[in-house]
C-alpha cells in the first residue's frame, strides 16, 4: 500500500498481511519480514479501537489458520521474533530504536494472531500450529523444537530481564499482554480448566526457573506505576496530530513499508481513566492474578501461588526454609504504599486480599503498621459506595476487613486513630471521629443497604462477623456510631415484627383455604432472629468487656430501651438479654434518682459515675466472639471467573468478542 495513510478497513487488502496468511511459504530469512514489521501506529487501547482492529484483521487471521498447516508461516514469524529477542537487551543499551520497534511489531502481530487462534480452536490444535513447517501439506516434525514453550520462556525472559526504558516500555507491555492471551483459553470454557497445555508449560520445564523472578517483576511493576513515555520519546509516535504516522527513520529501512493508520485519530490520546494511567502496572497486576489463580497441577502445586504466599521483606535477614521454593524478597514499605493508593480498582483489592490471606509475612507487617488508616480508609470507601461497585469488589473489601479484625491489636489501635473531616461520608458531617467508629458506621450502612436491596445472607454474615470481632475492643464510640448500632437493632426489630405478623396472617388464611401454598415465613423468621441474636451478642460483648469506655452506647441503649422489652422473655434471646437488661435497669434507676429534665451532658455524667458503681460480677460471662475467615473448599470456582472478568473489563490493548465468552455472563458482576 506504499507510504500513504490508509483506513483500518483497508487492512484485509494489505499485501504484506495477505502474503503472511496466504498459500506461499515465507522463509524466516526472507527480507519480507523487515518489510512486514516496519509499520507504525499508536497501539490501540480502547475497546472501540480494538474491536475495529479485530474486525478488520479477522479474515487475515482465519486465512492463516487455514493455510498455516501448509506454509508454516506462523512458526517462521515466531522464529523471527525469537531471534530478535536475543539481541533485545543489547539494543536497549545501545538505544537501537528501530530494532526494538520492529521486534515490538512482531510481538504485536503474534499477539493478535494468537488471540484469534485460541478463540477458534482447541489447545491441541493450537499446539499443532506451532509445529507446522515448510514441508508437504499438514506435515510437522515431532523432534523439532517446541516453539510454544520457547515463546513462553522468551516472553518471561523479556519481562524480567529487559531494562524498562522509554524505548522498551511498549514491548514490555506487549509481552505481558501476550502471556495473558496465552492463558485466555479459560475464557472460552464454562468449567474451570484444570489440565491446560499452557498451564503445563508454565509449571514445569524451562519456564519454571523464571517463577520467582517473574512474580517479583510483576509486583514491582505494580508498585512503581510507571506511566508510558510521552509522545516523541519512543518510536511509536505521531509526527503531527491526526496526520501520517510514518516514522521518519524507518523510511530508510525498507522500501515497502506497511501502510500506516490512525484508528480514527484517537489512538494516541492519553487514557483518561486513572486506573489506566500506567498500562504496564495494570497489565502486570492482571497477569499476576491470573498466574496466582491457576489450578494446581496433578503432581505439583501452583508455583506462582507458592511464590506469592512466601516472599519476604527486603529487611528480613532470616534465611528461607529449604522447603519453600520460588522464594524472593521485596520492599514491603513500597508494596504497602502502592496497595493503599490503588484500591479504587477491583484487581488491586483482590491482590490485597490475596496477600493478607495467603502471605503471613505481609499480614504480620501490615498489622504492625502505625498508619493503618491509609489502608483501611480506601477499603471503607469501597463499602460506602456499594451502589457503584460490583458485588465481587464489595465482597473482597469486606473479607479484608474481616481478616484484619481477627487481630486484637488492630481492633484496639483503630480506636486510637482520630480522623478529621471525612469528606466522602455524606450522611452526616464528621468533623472528628476515630477510625474504629467510622469502620462501625460504614459496616452498619452496608448491612442496611443489603437489607433493603440485595438481601445477601453471605454479606450480612461477614459484616456482622467483623463487628463481632471488634466488639470486645470498642473504645470511646462516637455518639453517632452508638446511635447507628441501636438504629440497626431497631430496624431488625421492626422487620422481625412484620414477618411475624405476616406469618400469623398467613396461618389464619390457610385454615380457610388449604389449596394455597404457604410462603416460607418460618425460614425468613429464623434468618432475622439469627441476625438479631448476633446484634445482641455484639452489644453484650461491648458491655461486658468495655462498658466503662463507652458511655455513648449506654446512652443510646437507655434512649431506646423500649426496643428491648419484647426480647426479654423470648426463648431465643433470654440468656443474652440478661446483661443488657441489667445495664438498662441499673442506669435507668440512677437517672430516676437524679430527677427529670436532665441535659445530655448530665445524663452522660451520671452514666460515667454509674459505671464505677456497677458490680461487674453481676454481668454474666459469655464466650468471646471470634470469627475467622475460611476460604471455601473450591475457591477457584469463584476466583478464576472473577479474575478473568477483571481481565476482560480492565486489560489494556486486549479485546474479546463478548459473544465468544463462556466463563461468565456479560451482565453478571
Amino acid at each position: 500500500m506504499g507510504s500513504n495513510s490508509s483506513r483500518i478497513s483497508d487492512l484485509p487488502k494489505n499485501e504484506y498481511l495477505k502474503k503472511l496468511s496466504g498459500t506461499e511459504s515465507v522463509s524466516e530469512n526472507d527480507p519480507f519480514w523487515n518489510q512486514l514489521l516496519s509499520f507504525s501506529f499508536p497501539t490501540p487501547t480502547s475497546s472501540t479501537e480494538l474491536k475495529l482492529l479485530e474486525e478488520a484483521t479477522i479474515s487475515v487471521c482465519r486465512s492463516l489458520v487455514e493455510n498455516n498447516p501448509r506454509t508454516g508461516n506462523l512458526g517462521a514469524l515466531i522464529k523471527v521474533f525469537l531471534s530478535r529477542t536475543k539481541e533485545l537487551k543489547l539494543s536497549a543499551e545501545c538505544q537501537n530504536h528501530i530494532f526494538i520497534w520492529q521486534t515490538h511489531n512482531a510481538l504485536f502481530i503474534i499477539c493478535c494472531l494468537l488471540k484469534v487462534f485460541i478463540c477458534e480452536m482447541s489447545e491441541e490444535e493450537l499446539q499443532l500450529h506451532f509445529t507446522y513447517e515448510e514441508k508437504s501439506p499438514g506435515s510437522y516434525s515431532s523432534d523439532s523444537e517446541d516453539l510454544l514453550e520457547e515463546l513462553l520462556c522468551c516472553l518471561m525472559q523479556l519481562i524480567t530481564d529487559i531494562p524498562l526504558l522509554d524505548i522498551t516500555y511498549e514491548i514490555s507491555v506487549e509481552a505481558i499482554s501476550t502471556m495473558v492471551v496465552f492463558l485466555s483459553c479459560q475464557l472460552f470454557h464454562k468449567e474451570v480448566l484444570r489440565h491446560s497445555i499452557s498451564h503445563k508449560y508454565l509449571m514445569r520445564g524451562p519456564c519454571l526457573a523464571y517463577t520467582s523472578k517473574l512474580v517479583k517483576t510483576l509486583l514491582y511493576n505494580f508498585i512503581r506505576q510507571e506511566k508510558p513515555p510521552p509522545p516523541g520519546a519512543h518510536v511509536l509516535s505521531q509526527q503531527s496530530e491526526g496526520g501520517g504516522l510514518l516514522y521518519g527513520l524507518a523510511s530508510g529501512v525498507a522500501t515497502g513499508l506497511w501502510t500506516v493508520f490512525t484508528l480514527g485519530g484517537v489512538g494516541s490520546k492519553a487514557a483518561t481513566n486513572p486506573e489506566l494511567s500506567s498500562p504496564l502496572a495494570n497489565q502486570s497486576l492482571l497477569l499476576l492474578l491470573v498466574l496466582a489463580n491457576l489450578t494446581d497441577a496433578p503432581d505439583a502445586p501452583n508455583p506462582y501461588r507458592q511464590a506469592i504466599l512466601s516472599f519476604k521483606n527486603t529487611q528480613d535477614n532470616s534465611p528461607f526454609p529449604s522447603s519453600i521454593p520460588h522464594a524472593f524478597q521485596i520492599n514491603f514499605n513500597s508494596l504497602y504504599t502502592a496497595l493503599c493508593e490503588q484500591q479504587r480498582s477491583g484487581q488491586a483489592t483482590l491482590l490485597l486480599y490475596t496477600l493478607l490471606h495467603q502471605n503471613s509475612n505481609i499480614r504480620t507487617y501490615m498489622l504492625a503498621r502505625t498508619d493503618m488508616e491509609n489502608l483501611v480508609l480506601p477499603i471503607l470507601e469501597i463499602l460506602y459506595h456499594v451502589e457503584e461497585r460490583n458485588s465481587h469488589h464489595v465482597y473482597m473489601a469486606l473479607i479484608i476487613l474481616l481478616i484484619l479484625t481477627e487481630d486484637d491489636g488492630f481492633n484496639r489501635s483503630i480506636h486510637e486513630v482520630i480522623l478529621k473531616n471525612i469528606t466522602w461520608y455524606s450522611e452526616r458531617v464528621l468533623t472528628e471521629i476515630s477510625l474504629g467508629s467510622l469502620l462501625i458506621l460504614v459496616v452498619i450502612r452496608t448491612i442496611q443497604y443489603n437489607m433493603t436491596r440485595t438481601r445477601d445472607k453471605y454479606l450480612h454474615t461477614n459484616c456482622l462477623a467483623a463487628l463481632a470481632n471488634m466488639s470486645a475492643q470498642f473504645r470511646a464510640l462516637h455518639q453517632y456510631a452508638a446511635q447507628r448500632i441501636i438504629s440497626l437493632f431497631s430496624l431488625l426489630s421492626k422487620k422481625h415484627n412484620k414477618v411475624l405478623e405476616q406469618a400469623t396472617q398467613s396461618l389464619r388464611g390457610s385454615l380457610s383455604s388449604s389449596d394455597v401454598p404457604l410462603p416460607d415465613y418460618a425460614q425468613d423468621l429464623n434468618v432475622i432472629e439469627e441476625v438479631i441474636r448476633m446484634m445482641l451478642e455484639i452489644i453484650n460483648s461491648c458491655l461486658t468487656n468495655s462498658l466503662h469506655h463507652n458511655p455513648n452506647l449506654v446512652y443510646a441503649l437507655l434512649y431506646k430501651r423500649d426496643l428491648f422489652e419484647q426480647f426479654r422473655t423470648h426463648p431465643s434471646f433470654q440468656d443474652i438479654m440478661q446483661n443488657i437488661d441489667l445495664v438498662i435497669t441499673f442506669f435507668s434507676s440512677r437517672l430516676l434518682q437524679a430527677g427529670a429534665e436532665l441535659s445530655v451532658e448530665r445524663v452522660l455524667e451520671i452514666i460515667k459515675q454509674g459505671v464505677v458503681a456497677l458490680p461487674k460480677d453481676r454481668l454474666k460471662k459469655f464466650p468471646e466472639l471470634k470469627f475467622k475467615y475460611v476460604e471455601e473448599e473450591q475457591p477457584e470456582e469463584f476466583f478464576i471467573p472473577y479474575v478473568w472478568s477483571l481481565v476482560y473489563n480492565s486489560a489494556v490493548g486486549l479485546y474479546w468478542n463478548p459473544q465468544d465468552i463462556q466463563l461468565f455472563t456479560m451482565d453478571s458482576d
